[in-house]
């Protein structure tokens, strides 16, 4: 068996355990397929938070407009009478005009909760730190429990174009997100200690050529060693030659 640590540039995502038998392709395929498994619950996990609290999403010609505009246009919500959730409703206004307010009571709101805080531990990168490997049953498993919790709360479910249910059924819309950003990053080939250190010197260094580019380029001629003539006076027995009376 083999354990792979997938990470995304230097945070960790999950393990994975395989064999050495396994192919690239395949290996990458089932990797793949887990990596973006966990995406999609993050994406429902964010969209339930805001069912919990505004209600189910609006029809897109409706979405954004106040009161007044969606009155003078004359539209109506033809899903809002189909999809009450569990126990009655509780009106939170939504404040971008997005969702239409009717939300779901306390108690519904905590099964909503709930169990998106089950679902995303079951996936978390915490999972590397115990040592767990995710494998693609616990990521159906973590959509699973949010499905079956939306159902609870929405027993007669949601409108086809809430995000939610279009997560659920393969239909989301992904425009505008990252796929994939090319090949991982390779791991350091230095710890962090030794790139400051490395860093410190060069820094040093730079301000040492700094000082002797700053300086006077002719001082140097005044010294001894860039005295082309030294070598051949001491020789002859002319250096420390004094003139003057004594």
């Amino acid at each position: 068996m083999v354990q792979l640590h997938v990470k995304r540039g230097d945070e960790s995502q999950f393990l994975f355990s395989t064999t050495v038998d396994v192919s690239i392709e395949t290996l990458t395929q089932q990797i793949s397929a887990i990596y973006n498994g966990r995406l999609k619950v993050d994406r429902i996990c964010s969209e339930i938070q805001e069912l919990a609290d505004h209600g189910i999403t609006l029809p897109p010609n409706m979405q954004g407009l106040t009161d007044d505009q969606i009155m003078e246009l004359k539209l109506k919500d033809e899903w809002e009478d189909r999809c009450i959730p569990s126990g009655g409703a509780e009106f939170k206004k939504d404040e971008i005009g997005r969702r239409n307010g009717h939300a779901p009571n306390e108690k519904m709101k905590d099964v909503l909760r709930k169990t998106m805080e089950d679902s995303k531990a079951l996936i978390s990168n915490k999972q590397v730190k115990a040592n767990v490997c995710v494998t693609m049953d616990m990521v159906k498993e973590a959509l699973d429990q949010l499905r079956g919790a939306v159902m609870i709360v929405y027993p007669m479910g949601l409108p086809p174009h809430d995000p939610i249910r279009m997560e659920f059924e393969n239909q989301e819309d992904l425009t505008g997100t990252q796929r994939g950003q090319g090949a991982p990053a390779r791991e350091p080939l230095v710890s962090e200690d030794e790139q400051k250190q490395m860093m410190l010197h060069y820094y040093k260094r730079q301000e040492e050529l700094k000082k002797l580019e700053e300086a006077d380029d002719d001082t140097h001629l005044q010294s001894n060693w860039s005295d082309r003539q030294a070598l051949k006076r001491q020789f002859q027995g002319l250096t420390n030659i004094k003139w003057g009376p004594r």
